[in-house]
This record gives C-alpha cells, structure tokens and sequence, in this order.
C-alpha cells in the first residue's frame, strides 16, 4: 500500500507507531544537519524529519534531492514535535523517516501552492489541476459535494426520484442561445444541449414518475458574467398534483434544512413579495433585503421648480443612505461617476445631506429651498447625518440605475455579510412581456408557465396584464430558484404558442412531442430548479460561482487549461458533411 494514514490524522495518540505518507512535498526546510519537509495530501500536512545524527547519509542525500511537489512515499516513526505548530490538526508530532521513496518529481510550479498564492486567476485556471491542490479551492469542492449530499437526502426522504434525461436533445427555443451538435449520422442535422430538462420532467409527469428531481448539467450561449458558465448544474425537480403552495413549501423546506445544517441559523416562513412591490421597492426582482435602502418616489414634491432635469423625467426617485452626510463632495462625485458608466447610464446624480447639525443642503438648491428640502427630508424619514441620492428619467431604466447603485452602496458600505442570509419568495411575475424590436410578447419565464387561474380570460383582452402561477427564491440579492406551476391543458398551451407568435406548423415541429403527451392524460404539474453553483457560493458566503466548478470557464467562454473551444480537423468535418463559413 502507499499509505497506512493520511496527513491529516496522525497524533500524539500514535506516538512510536510506524507509519507510512504519501504526498506532495509542500516545503522544504534544510538546514544541513537536519531536513524538515512538510507532506501534503488532501486531508492536512504532516512534517517529516530527516535527522543526520538518526539516518543514514544515504537517506538524507536522497532526502537533498526533493523539490515543491514531488509526489513521495515516507514511511517511519511518530516522534512528538519539539517546536508545536497549534495551527495544524498533526502540529504536535513528526515522523522521524527511515525509508524514503520519489514517487514522481515535478517541475517547479508556476505559481506557489499555497493558501495565499502569488498567482494571477488565468494563470490558476490554466494549471487548474495544480490551483486544486490549494487549500481554499480543495474547500470549495468538498463544500460542493457535501451540499449536493445534502440536497439528494433531502429529496429522497421527501419521496423524490433521481431521474437522468437526455443530454443531445431537439433545439427549442427557451430564452438563450443553444449549444448545437452535428449528427454523423444523420447529415445535416443537429442535436442542442440543454438549456434546461424542462419538457422532460413534464413527460416524466404524464409518465406518472409524481416526484423527480436531478442534480444535472445545463447549457446556454450566452454573454458570460462571474456569476455565470456557460455549462452550469441545476437541482430540477417537478412534482405531480401540486398547486403553487405545494411546490413552495417542499423548497422552503429544503432551503431551510440547508441554512440550518450548513450555517446553524434557523429561519421561519420564507417572506413573499410581489414581483411589483419588488420592482417598485428596489428596482429589480432579486432584491437583497438584508439592508433598507427602499426607494422612495418624489414625483409630487420635485416637479414644477423649474428644474428641467425632473420635471421632464418620467420618475425621480432615490434612496436614504443612513449614515453617510459626512461624504465629502469627492467621495460623492465618485458615486456621480460611478452611475454615469455605460454600464449604469445614468446622466447625473442630485443628492441631499441632512447634516449632524441640522443643515439641510444639496446639489439643487438654485431650485429647492429650506421648507423643499425638508419635505424631501421628511419623505425619505431621513434623519441628521443622513444622504439621499435621487435619480431621474424613464421609469424602468432609472429603477434598474438606481437598484444598482443601492448594491454597489450596500458592497462599500459592508451591509452585504456573507455570514448574513435573507431568503425571500418572489410572486405574482407577469405572465408575458413585449418586446417593441420584434412586436411580439415574450414568455417571462418560459412558454409552459401557466397563467393565474383568475387572469386566463385576460389572454383574450389584455395579455400583458396576466400574471404568470411562477415564482422566484431570492437569496442575498441572488434568484437562487425559480418555478412555476405548468401548463398541462393541451388547449391552454395551444393558445400560450399563439401568443408567443408561433405558428401552428412551427409549435408542432418544436414542441409536437409534448403536445402528444397531453393527449393522453397529463396530471396538474408543476416544479422549480435551483441553480446549484450559485446556492453553493451563497451558502459558503461567496457569489462568485466559478470558484465553486473543479474546472471553470473564463469570461469568453473559454477552457484555458485544455484550450477548449477548438478547431477541428478537415477529416472530421468532412465526415459530419459541415463546411465552415466563417465572416471576417
């Protein structure tokens, strides 16, 4: 064998047993008379010592020859360490080696394997297999595989079936980009990789399976973020005879288990808020509700002072930002430039200070004297030493400015804990939205979501007014699941397709397949999928998911370490029968 114990077990309990380590050699300290290398695998270090006055010549001079990462094999005896190091679980003993073996050596890595490392991100994802060895990768992925543990148990005890579904399915339109694969054997056309095992879960629910779920890989083209890959894994579940509050209870529920287990805090009800009041409080429908910030709407009281920049907007509106009249006039220039960034677009700030003593001022008060500033004070429930920040234009565009914003204040600020958790239902989503380039309604979640049962008469006279039976689980400021209850009337869905545009051919050639299945007896449905690389981050504190994924893709989409995407060869386009056409 190559190891009786690991480095991360041994103990003054087994002092003067012979043992044998295998490892990488972390470090190396000689100091001639004597060698010290601490032995690393995934379960901790331990020091080996090579003593001239205890081993043979032989075995130090082999012992001389060991570099960083070497993969070695130690075996000798537990001796109690004279100087402890409290910080390891193994700080209080040694081995004192008697027989050495190099397993493998190794170049010297491109960048230190240590917890605080000098290597650069791309640099760590082009030796990923290397950047895994550090402590803080290691944790994550084991954090990882606990948490999916964790989930699976959970479902299973609730009477869930792990169910695999195709993974070269039939290209349907579900809100991003497919991945496409050429068929050799069927020239000239193609299998996609799923955006989602949405209409597979519904088959399995006419196929009476009631209960499934899947821990599974998903895949969209589309722009990258951090929070974003283009391959991504989902808890997707769907249950059989279930009304919303079904679905929602059986993934609080989960969610809860998992705060509980994971954090120790315990939660009750999940609060709900309407996607409207969502949009209409912060500006988007994940808010992070851990801290206030709400917006407050200024309309009555800003307009007609002859200040063109709010009278000719559509909405003003800002937020308190408690604490912070103290703000010198750079440090507020710097949040005027923050929100005029292409990516934020705002065109300008006002802001209002209601100062520790007493002082009402602002950037506007050509327009608004003492008694305005106070009514503007008074709306927002400022109180001395506070900030308001006001934005103004289109309606939707300066809520989505403003709600950024209130996240970039909420991340200087430090009210974004990591070790905080705010879980919140988001419900009520619009069933359709109109997209004015194309002239034609969009699903806002997907094209089986099923209307409000009291708005399906509005499909005929108002389609933009139905609420959709969906609903979203926020957490941090972060949809970590969203669901809904599905379409199951094969005439409901019918009409759904009409709506979305599509024509009776186009809807049969995409999406025939289910429509048969509703032939034949399709229970009420209805599910939710969580995105699990992101509910992982959370849980461990983070957001960034791609820390989170043993081998990640950069912000292009790309493996830097396999170089991935790639060419492929003549021969094998030829053989697909493909020819690439590519643009300048």
């Amino acid at each position: 064998m190559f190891r009786s114990h690991t480095n991360g077990e041994l103990s003054l309990k087994n002092l003067n047993e012979e043992v044998t380590l295998s490892g990488w050699v972390q470090t190396i300290r000689d100091k001639g008379f004597m060698i010290w290398v601490d032995l690393r695998d995934r379960y901790g270090i331990t020091q080996l010592v090579f003593d001239q006055e205890r081993s043979s010549a032989q075995l130090m001079e082999e012992a001389k020859k060991l570099g960083r990462e070497f993969v070695i094999q130690a075996t000798g005896r537990v001796i109690e360490r004279v100087s402890k190091n409290p910080n390891i679980p193994t700080g209080e003993i040694e081995i004192l080696v008697e027989k050495l073996t190099i397993l493998n050596d190794s170049q010297l890595p491109p960048f230190t394997i240590e917890d605080e490392t000098d290597g650069g991100e791309e640099l760590r994802m082009k030796y990923r297999y290397l950047d895994i060895r550090r402590n803080p990768v290691k944790d994550k992925l084991i954090f990882r595989h606990k948490m999916a543990q964790k989930v699976r148990n959970y479902l299973s005890e609730e009477g869930f079936i792990e169910v695999e579904t195709p993974v070269l399915i039939k290209s349907t339109p579900e809100g991003a980009r497919d991945f496409v694969v050429p068929s050799r054997m069927n020239p000239g056309q193609f299998y996609a990789l799923p955006q989602s095992p949405q209409t597979f879960k519904q088959l399995l629910m006419v196929g009476g399976m009631d209960k499934y779920f899947q821990i599974v890989k998903c895949f969209r083209d589309e722009d990258l973020r951090a929070d974003r890959q283009p391959e991504f894994t989902q808890i997707d579940c769907e249950m059989a005879f279930v009304e919303q509050e079904d679905v929602m209870n059986v993934f609080e529920g989960m969610t809860k288990t998992l705060l509980k287990d994971i954090t120790g805090q315990e939660f009750g009800d999940f609060p709900r808020m309407t996607f409207a009041d969502a949009m209409r409080k912060y500006g988007n429908d994940k808010p992070d509700i851990r801290f206030g910030m709400e917006f407050v709407e200024l309309n009555e009281l800003v307009k007609g002072k002859d200040f063109k920049i709010f009278d000719d907007a559509e909405l003003v509106v800002g937020i308190n930002v408690e604490g912070c009249a103290e703000y010198t006039r750079k440090q507020i220039d710097e949040l005027v430039d923050w929100v005029k960034r292409p990516q934020i677009g705002a065109s300008g700030m006002v802001w209002v200070k209601f100062q520790n003593d007493g002082v009402k001022t602002s950037s506007v008060n050509k327009f608004y004297n003492e008694e305005d500033l106070a009514k503007i004070i008074e709306k927002f429930g400022a109180k001395e030493g506070d900030l308001m920040l006001i934005l103004s234009g289109n309606e939707n565009k300066v809520r989505a400015q403003l709600s950024a914003l209130r996240m970039e204040l909420g991340n200087r600020l430090g009210l974004r804990k990591g070790n905080e958790f705010a879980p919140l239902w988001v419900v009520d989503f619009p069933l359709l939205e109109f997209d004015e380039e194309s002239g034609r309604y969009h699903a806002m979640h997907h094209p089986f979501t099923s209307p409000k049962t009291e708005d399906i008469h509005l499909l005929e006279t108002d389609p933009g007014k139905a609420r959709a039976n969906a609903y979203d689980m926020v957490l941090n400021g972060n949809e970590i699941g969203g669901g809904s209850i599905r379409i199951f009337d094969r005439d409901l869905q019918s009409k759904m397709f009409d709506l979305l545009g599509f024509t009776r051919e186009e809807a049969e050639a995409q999406f025939g397949f289910l429509m048969n299945a509703f032939k034949y007896g399709a229970p009420p449905h209805g599910g939710l999928a969580f995105g699990f690389d992101r509910l992982v981050a959370i849980l461990d504190g983070n957001e960034v998911i791609r820390d989170y994924i043993a081998f990640p893709k950069n912000n292009s989409g790309r493996d830097v370490m396999i170089d991935a995407p790639a060419s492929i060869a003549d021969a094998q386009l030829d053989e697909l029968e493909l020819q690439l056409n590519l643009k300048a």
